[in-house]
Order: C-alpha cells, then structure tokens, then sequence
C-alpha cells in the first residue's frame, strides 16, 4: 500500500504535463499581445522629434508637406533627420522656396526616409537602399556614419513607436536632372507606403516554449523513475 506522501507525488505527476501544457499556451497566447502593447506606449516618428526640441523646423516642413499624418502611422519607418542647425546651413531662400511648393518639399522630405526599420547595426560600408521618394541613400562607415558622403549621422537609434529615428547634421538633397536639364524636380508620392511590422520578430514566445520544455524535461527525469518504484512498491 503506499503511503500518503508517495500517493500524492504520483498524482502530482499525473498533473505535470497537462500544467506545463498550460503554461506554454498562456506564453504563447499572451507574449505576441504584450509586445505590441509596449511598443504602442512609445510616442510615433513625429511626437518623438517634437518632444526632442531640435527637430522645429523639420516639423515644420512635414507640416507644410502634408506628411504629418502618415508619418504617425503604422509605418513602420526609418527616417534621417535634419536638426535645426542642418536645415539653417542650406543656402539662403532654400527652406522658404520648399515650404512654399509642397510637392517639391515632399520629395525632399520623402528622400529622407526608408521604408522599414532600419538599426544602425544593419548599416555597412556602401550600402544603398531607395528611398520613400524613389532616389537610393548610399552610406559610408567608418568612424561614423555618413549618408551620401555628404550627412553625417550624430544620433542612431532614437526609437518612436512606428519607427526609428537617425538624427543627421545636413539637409539631403534627391538627385535632379533638373538641375541641369531644367526639367522638373523628381516629385514624391503624396502617401507614404504603409510597410507593415514585417520586421519585427518577437522572442518571447519561443522562449517561454523553450523554458517550459526544459523544466518538464527535467521534471521528467528526475521523477519518472520514483514514481516507477513507488508503484511497483
């Protein structure tokens, strides 16, 4: 006959595997919903640049472009900021010719941003990606970054809710065979493209799968081979 202390051991065992069966799932269910609530908590592209205090006349032009709104949408985004210094070295009359042609200041504005999220780490040496505007970025690194060997990135890594934020010390200018041709300027879309969170890889799940394996596994072997005494006692 065993014994009540043996009796209740074997029965908690009967149990494990259904508790830890539950609490794979709850990881499972819960995680994915937590993540993004986070993240939501995070002010968007263009909350975030206001609050940082250096970016008023970047808020500004994106005002004026019509962008404010697609900018604090779900993106998400990678935009290469100009501070307000960056936009004060542009040559006189340059930044009143652009607030005063939206789709011209579109394009600008629009060749400062990537489609996607884009860390500082994923940046190499001759990397090219195009731009929202259609026109591609090359970066340089080596002491610093450096996008068209012409903005150099000061601040990487600033993260908003939809997006992250570069903070970069020179206006970026798109390529225009205009310049010479007198055709018109390259124009930008008037919406940005909605991208989606494709990027965005959550691993909390799998490691609450990977530690609730575990702790049955071990479990397992530990009490497997008493329980088998016990009930052949």
């Amino acid at each position: 006959m065993r014994n009540v202390p043996t009796l209740l051991a074997w029965r908690a065992a009967r149990w494990l595997p259904l508790s830890f069966a539950a609490v794979l799932a709850l990881g499972l269910l819960v995680a994915p919903v937590g993540a993004p609530a986070a993240r939501a908590q995070q002010a968007d592209i263009v909350d975030t640049a206001v609050a940082a205090g250096q970016f008023t006349t970047l808020a500004r032009a994106v005002q004026a472009a019509g962008l404010v709104d697609t900018l604090k949408g779900p993106g998400p985004f990678t935009v290469f900021a100009p501070t307000d210094a960056a936009f004060a070295k542009l040559p006189a009359g340059t930044l009143d010719q652009l607030l005063a042609n939206p789709a011209q200041l579109r394009a600008v504005l629009s060749y400062h941003v990537i489609p996607g999220r884009v860390m500082a780490s994923q940046v190499t040496n001759g990397l090219s990606a195009n731009s929202v505007q259609g026109a591609p970025l090359t970066f340089q690194v080596s002491s610093s970054v450096r996008v068209n060997n012409s903005a150099t990135v000061t601040q990487a890594d600033v993260m908003a809710s939809n997006g992250v934020i570069h903070v970069i010390d020179t206006v970026l200018m798109p390529p225009s065979a205009g310049a010479q041709t007198g055709a018109a300027a390259p124009q930008a879309p008037s919406q940005l493209p909605r991208t989606g969170e494709a990027d965005i890889v959550n691993p909390v799940p799998m490691a609450l799968a990977g530690l609730a394996l575990a702790l049955f596994g071990v479990v397992a072997l530990v009490w497997r081979p008493a329980f088998a005494r016990s009930r052949r006692g």
